[in-house]
């Protein structure tokens, strides 16, 4: 009977997403635009099925744009070849990133530092802080996905398996915070990094993350004390294998180390060559010896990829010249649509379009997405972990939190830095 019930309440929606679509056709939203809007509906509405309905409205788009010769790059299947041929590059890099840092972020959580961190954890509300602040720093080297997990996981632990819903929301507002000044901390951020913009120009976005971070994470801390106290001592520590740690050390420092000397020294070639993918790719296998990566994650990891990438793709289809002009006000706006569309597409469509201050844009687009739990890949990744936290209703009235420190850190980069586009080298 419930499942019945959910079948009927999400074909409902997505029936009403439909209606909705046709209404934005009529008010002369373009149809690429209306495709992709309705392909997001349903990875929100249908999130079991999330790669069949990327799939299919990858498969629509295509369709459409053939039929109506709407590519850039000309018409039919010779428009579509070069448009692939030019994007292929940033496709393959971030398939190798998106492979690398999945068995990149087992090889941390093998490595067994993070047993050690409990222990150093105040026994009230600032412990809760305190592992909040862990998480943010995490992701700042270590992708957001896995600093999530890692989070949970530890949250699970110290609170004796009793988390709030607040502070999930709160988790992974912590990890999109951590990863949004970082070109390795946040997929979206990796893109920016892939497209020509330099990690120096993504940096400022700290500048809002730690104010969303103290906002967000002090209230959560607040939360989840009073619903379970941390537990101290509750996990005991393990010996750190030092190796894993360096493996992931040196894994980004390869990537990092690629892409600068590509760019310095061959400039033509991190156009024709996934640098940046293949080098942290390969590291991982040069350091196997050492310590062999958990091979078996990358069938799962590959469903994923494959799930992000047609994302990606659709957007990087659409006609960015009727998107609004890029400006603070557009980006603060984007952050608020992150929350309901996958904040990948958003990125590769503001790349497209270009001429946006990349510091606030990743904050927007990264922590915005915190604000409902399908918002992110983070939050898709920790609510499978914790089912409770797949309610949008539950989710927005406990990390109400989320959304207000959002405005706060945004207000206070706006304020103290400014905005200032630049116009980056896009691959």
């Amino acid at each position: 009977m419930n499942s019945v019930r959910w079948l009927a309440r999400e074909h409902g929606l997505f029936a009403g997403a439909l209606v909705f679509g046709g209404a934005a056709v009529g008010l002369g939203v373009p149809i690429d635009f209306v495709l992709f809007g309705l392909m997001l509906a349903g990875i929100a509405l249908f999130h079991r099925h999330t790669l069949a309905v990327a799939l299919a409205g990858l498969a629509a788009i295509v369709a459409y744009e053939l039929a109506t010769g709407g590519l850039e790059t000309g018409p039919g299947l010779a428009g579509l070849a070069l448009h692939l041929e030019h994007e292929w590059v940033t496709l393959a890099n971030l398939l190798g990133l998106l492979l690398g840092f999945a068995l990149l972020a087992q090889h941390f959580e093998d490595s067994k530092v993070t047993s050690h961190l409990p222990r150093v954890l105040p026994g009230d509300w600032r412990g809760a802080f305190v592992l909040l602040a862990m998480v943010f720093v995490l992701s700042s080297f270590l992708d957001n996905i896995a600093a999530a997990l890692i989070g949970g996981a530890m949250a699970r632990t110290v609170f004796g398996g009793k988390v709030h819903i607040g502070y999930l929301a709160a988790i992974v507002a912590a990890s999109n915070a951590g990863g949004s000044g970082s070109v390795v901390g946040d997929t979206t951020t990796t893109m920016m990094w892939i497209d020509g913009v330099t990690p120096l120009e993504v940096l400022h976005a700290y500048a809002a993350a730690v104010p969303a971070l103290v906002v967000c994470g002090v209230i959560a801390a607040f939360q989840q004390d009073a619903y379970a106290p941390i537990v101290k001592d509750a996990v005991k520590p393990l010996p750190v294998d030092w190796p894993r740690l360096g493996i992931v050390l040196f894994t980004l420092a390869a990537a990092i180390a690629a892409n600068v000397v590509a760019n310095v020294y061959f400039p033509l070639v991190p156009e024709r060559v996934p640098v940046v993918g293949l080098a942290a790719f390969l590291a991982i296998v040069v350091a196997s010896p050492l310590r062999a990566p958990s091979w078996a994650l990358l069938p799962g990891a590959f469903k994923n990829s494959v799930f992000l990438l047609a994302l990606v793709l659709c957007a990087s289809m659409m006609p960015v010249e009727q998107l609004p002009s890029a400006s603070w006000q557009s980006a603060f706006g984007l952050g608020f649509v992150s929350a309901v569309f996958d904040n990948i597409p958003l990125t590769a469509l503001a790349l497209a379009q270009g001429g946006y201050d990349w510091g606030v844009l990743a904050y927007a687009v990264g922590y915005g997405g915190s604000m409902i739990w399908f918002g992110s890949s983070a939050g898709v990744a920790l609510s499978n972990s914790y089912p409770e936290a797949k309610s949008v209703a539950r989710w927005l009235a406990q990390g109400w939190h989320v959304a207000l420190a959002y405005v706060v850190g945004f207000a206070v980069l706006i304020a103290v830095l400014g905005w200032h586009p630049v116009e980056h080298a896009a691959r």
